[in-house]
């Protein structure tokens, strides 16, 4: 069974930073594009940013400047840096991989979430 393990999150003052980790385990045969999401309270889920398979990236306009996403396929880990973390940041974010399990088709697969505080 495949999963998708966020963590790295936690409390952190404005202007700060954190860096979040998703790692993907279980029966993997290949891990495409991967992508961190976020929803805040009472709003909407959006995309954060995304990373392919061979590293070309893209990020909502909110992150652009301060946070970068990047992954190790050796370790089938995804990783988001924020810096310059603003209030606005506060959410729970969620990581997001489209993956093939052996002699399967690629599914998109949801980690659990993970809270990010930023608050004096």
């Amino acid at each position: 069974q495949v999963q998708l393990v966020e963590s790295g999150g936690g409390l952190v003052q404005p202007g700060g930073s954190l860096r979040l980790s998703c790692a993907a385990s279980g029966s993997i045969f290949s891990i495409y594009t991967m992508r961190w999401y976020r929803q805040a309270p009472g709003k909407q889920r959006e995309l954060v940013a995304r990373i392919s398979s061979g590293g070309s990236t893209n990020y909502a306009d909110s992150a652009k400047g301060r946070f970068t996403i990047s992954r190790d396929n050796a370790k089938n880990t995804m990783y988001l840096q924020m810096n310059n973390l603003t209030p606005e940041d506060t959410a729970v974010y969620y990581c997001n991989a489209d993956l093939a399990e052996p002699s399967n088709m690629p599914t998109t697969h949801w980690g659990q979430g993970t809270q990010v505080t930023v608050s004096s």
